[in-house]
């Protein structure tokens, strides 16, 4: 087992410990173990606190805890059954909506909109982007957020061209996936 990893499972145990604690409990010197424990938080499986040292001069020690995407949810089971129990009665349209938080902004022009329709995509981790192409502007997500349902529900895809034709205002279509191996999804406007 990896040092990273044996740090991960000593702080699923104990929910919470400093660099010093951690190489105590692991047999591991400290500066190896505030190493990995930086390696860990920039990828975003550890957070780190301050907290101040009793009665002990210096600076405040760390604590460090598993951060909440290390913890996981359990969101793709609960969308796996609501999607299963929607089944055709959901209104791609009203989802499309009110997952952009907007209505399409048809006061300003293509490269505007596209522009605010990428910043929207991105705040829910789409990690999208446009282009120009010869037959009309492109967006392509490089992600997918539903990939842990999006297999058995197919209809997400649809559910993004429906957000796409609403914000921009113009007809939608998917031209790429990322599960078929492309690596991104893509959609052009008609």
């Amino acid at each position: 087992m990896s040092t990273r990893q044996r740090i991960l499972n000593h702080l699923k145990k104990t929910r919470s410990a400093s660099a010093r604690e951690i190489a105590r409990a692991l047999n591991l010197s400290a500066p190896n173990v505030r190493h990995h424990l930086g390696v860990l938080s920039a990828d975003g499986r550890v957070e780190a606190a301050a907290f101040a040292k009793r009665d002990q001069r210096g600076r405040p020690e760390k604590s460090y805890s598993l951060s909440q995407a290390a913890l996981g949810d359990n969101l793709s089971a609960l969308t796996e059954a609501l999607l299963a129990e929607a089944g055709s009665k959901v209104d791609w349209e009203a989802v499309a909506k009110r997952i952009l938080g907007a209505a399409e902004p048809s006061n300003l022009p293509i490269a505007a909109r596209l522009r605010l329709l990428v910043d929207k995509l991105n705040e829910k981790h789409y990690q999208a982007r446009w282009e120009a192409g010869a037959d009309g502007p492109r967006v392509i997500f490089g992600r997918c957020p539903y990939a842990a349902v999006i297999e058995r529900h197919p209809e997400l895809c649809q559910m993004d061209v429906v957000l796409l034709t609403e914000f921009l205002g113009r007809e939608v279509r998917q031209l790429g996936k990322i599960e078929k191996a492309q690596g991104v999804c893509v959609f052009g406007m008609r």
